[in-house]
């Protein structure tokens, strides 16, 4: 460890982990929901259950991305962080804000929340994604606010790379699109218009440019490949990224009330999407190819090429698959839409915290060279397991949606949602044996790190 402000990213990651494994089980528990309705009923309902599955996804992220900047910006700016004593105060204001809202939607009914975290003065809670009370959004605020604040200080006062600013320049939209969550119109359409301005431009836009950021960081440090080339290559992927991501939210526009042209406007662009994504993984197994040096840590770039892969795989194909508007008219709402976002947010998001962990964390706990064989050897067993498991899962919904299509859609004996619903159980079996397979995997990834060896 270069500087010992880097050590402020462990608690960050360690608590991204802890959210990880509870978004999973929350997930299972919907999985099984789904074959038995009656599952935990009156205890804990199915809306409750995705509603908390939901959430620890986005906390879980945001705490994966906070721990990844801080322990790269030391490295990039080649200075220590501005106030490492900053960096902990919003880990605990964050853990504790997130903590008790997970809290108050596992034992308030959610009408009561409600009224006790002042929605009456300023409506912003009842939207998926985005339910959370109003002191818990303005407790992201703060905290995100500091967080942004910690690291351009210490850009300022460091080198600039192109990794911090494309990095910055993730940060600062997440902060902004993010103030979208206090805008509820009444109106329906306008409510989902501006809606999408936070979740669309956060996972298909920002995020991507955070992610672009970490990957180009982890790829240079493992493969010692020129950062004048890595740079040429972030370059290309953002500025695709950034112009078929930003127009590319008129798919989410297609049939909602908003104008006609969307449909063109979101279905051309939505086209474009997957490039960024494709360019991605040119770009890592390019580096891999070229690399200068054999770093002992040969899973952190196993792990920054699975990124690529199933980001592509997830957002860029699942994604295109249902995108256009004429194809999106009959998908939309069908289980291909869960296909999609699971896959897509487990390969680019909850990947590359992996990548980063994966890469950081040895050297934050003494090991300047990585993990030793044996504890490699069982990371790499769970980076399968967790792949295959997800795959699985991705399929077993994608084929679960197209049943659906047919079952209420194009077929010519149309059925109701719940004979539909009935028609593919054994399907929500399946999908829930690999949900199971990914949650082994998550664990079998935690026992890597308890492993008795020296490291290389």
């Amino acid at each position: 460890m270069r500087y010992s402000s880097q050590a402020v990213a462990k608690p960050y990651f360690i608590f991204a982990l802890i959210l990880l494994a509870g978004e999973i089980l929350f997930g299972l528990l919907m999985g099984i929901q789904y074959i038995y309705g009656d599952f935990l009923f009156p205890l804990i309902p199915f809306n409750v259950l995705r509603m908390v599955h939901t959430n620890l996804l986005i906390v879980l992220l945001l705490f994966g991305f906070m721990g990844a900047t801080y322990y790269l910006i030391p490295e990039e700016t080649e200075s220590e962080l501005w106030s490492p004593k900053l960096a902990i105060i919003t880990f605990w204001i964050f853990a504790a804000a997130g903590v008790a809202t997970i809290l108050g939607y596992l034992f308030v009914p959610y009408a009561k929340l409600t009224e006790i975290t002042f929605n009456n003065i300023l409506p912003t809670m009842g939207r998926e994604f985005l339910e959370q009370p109003l002191p818990t959004k303005l407790g992201i605020v703060l905290v995100v606010v500091l967080y942004i604040f910690n690291v351009l200080m210490t850009v300022i006062k460091g080198r600039k790379t192109v990794i911090t600013t494309v990095l910055l320049t993730g940060l600062l939209g997440l902060a902004v699109f993010f103030l979208f969550a206090f805008y509820l119109p009444t109106n329906l359409v306008v409510d989902k218009f501006f809606w999408w301005f936070t979740v669309h431009l956060w996972v298909e836009a920002t995020w991507m440019l955070i992610l672009g950021a970490i990957l180009a960081f982890v790829l240079i440090k493992v493969t010692g490949v020129d950062r004048e080339h890595i740079d040429k290559w972030l370059y290309l992927i953002v500025a695709l990224t950034l112009l078929s991501g930003i127009l590319g939210t008129g798919h989410h526009f297609y049939y909602m009330g908003a104008p006609e042209y969307w449909l063109w406007i979101g279905s051309i662009f939505s086209a474009a999407e997957p490039l960024p994504l494709f360019f991605m993984i040119l770009f890592a197994f390019t580096m891999a190819r070229e690399r200068k040096i054999q770093h002992d840590n040969k899973i952190a770039l196993t792990w920054a090429k699975g990124t690529a892969v199933m980001a592509f795989l997830g957002a860029g194909v699942w994604g295109f698959m249902h995108t256009l508007a004429p194809v999106n008219m009959f998908t939309h709402g069908t289980q291909l839409t869960a296909a999609h976002g699971h896959l897509s947010f487990y390969g680019a998001y909850i990947m590359i915290v992996f990548t980063m962990v994966s890469y950081a964390m040895p050297i934050l706990r003494g090991r300047p060279h990585g993990n030793g064989p044996k504890s490699q050897a069982l990371e790499l067993k769970s980076f399968w397991m967790m792949n295959i498991g997800m795959v699985g899962l991705t399929l077993a919904l994608t084929l679960a949606g197209i049943v659906q299509i047919f079952d209420q859609r194009v077929g010519t004996e149309l059925i109701g949602f719940m004979e539909s619903q009935e028609s593919i159980s054994g399907i929500y079996t399946i999908r829930a044996l690999f949900g199971f397979l990914v949650f082994a995997g998550l664990f079998t990834y935690f026992a890597s790190f308890f492993v008795k060896e020296k490291a290389q």
